[in-house]
């Protein structure tokens, strides 16, 4: 069965990347080396691997790339500290048209 990869490199700029693999080392090396002109961080090297997370069904693989890749960057540090009540507070809604500051018009 194969494994299937979610990872976050931080670039030489200090953004940060996500993706999917099914060789971390390879892929590692590939972002590292500038195999591919036309990737993100081709132009932002070298690369840092922050997070690594294993899969072995592929679609939860792409599930959680797409869902981290949404992620505000303060969203992925916290998720490189393992901090999962920071990422439960930063996902919180905290604009004035949240269900949780709406006051309801009782008569």
């Amino acid at each position: 069965m194969k494994t299937y990869y979610v990872y976050i490199v931080k670039c030489a700029d200090l953004s940060y990347y996500t993706g999917i693999t099914n060789n971390i080392e390879s892929r590692l090396y590939g972002h590292n080396h500038g195999i591919n002109p036309d990737c993100y961080t081709y132009k932002r090297r070298p690369v840092k691997l922050m997070f690594v997370q294993d899969f072995s069904n592929p679609k939860d693989a792409i599930t959680a790339e797409k869902q981290i890749k949404g992620w505000s960057r303060k969203k992925k540090e916290a998720l490189f500290q393992g901090d999962w009540n920071k990422i439960y507070e930063l996902a919180k809604c905290k604009n004035c048209t949240s269900h949780v500051h709406h006051k309801k018009n009782i008569p």
